[in-house]
Formats: C-alpha cells, structure tokens, sequence
C-alpha cells in the first residue's frame, strides 16, 4: 500500500475530554512559522483545545503539488441501441 496517501491526514472528529465523547473538529491556524504551519483542532460543541496537527514547508508544496493533478477521467460509456 503506498504511504504517501496518509502522509496529510486531516481529523474530522476527535475525541474531547470536556464532552466525554469523539466530537467533530475544526480546525484553526494557529501558528505560521519560515519552516511549517501549526494548526489547533477545536471541539465544534465546547470550544476546547483536542488536538494539533504541523505541516511543513516541503509537505505543503507536495499537497499544492497533488492537488494540481486530476484523475484520470475515463471515457463517456456509451448507450448501445436495441
């Protein structure tokens, strides 16, 4: 399986100790540094601080990079007459 595809995770949910159970997340930059990003993970229903996630420079170019590419598009299926 190829590594790179989990190399720029991002949560939608994580678990808040305040809420006692896994919440949906935003995420806020909170940190913006030569070398990297820091971003905070906020729980959507108390606010509270659940987590942190860092990008750095070189990982923000290849998701800039990635995000250029499309896939493939396949060609248009066809309806064969009766």
């Amino acid at each position: 399986m190829n590594q790179q595809q989990f190399e720029n995770f991002t949560a939608s949910s994580l678990y808040c100790e305040k809420c006692k159970t896994a919440m949906p997340v935003r995420e806020r930059l909170l940190l913006v540094l030569p070398d990297r990003e820091i971003f905070d993970y906020l729980c959507t229903e108390c606010g509270s601080s659940v987590g942190r996630r860092e990008i750095t420079a070189g990982e923000k170019l290849m998701a800039q990079a990635g995000a250029g590419r499309h896939p493939r598009r396949s060609a248009g299926l066809h309806q064969l007459a009766p």
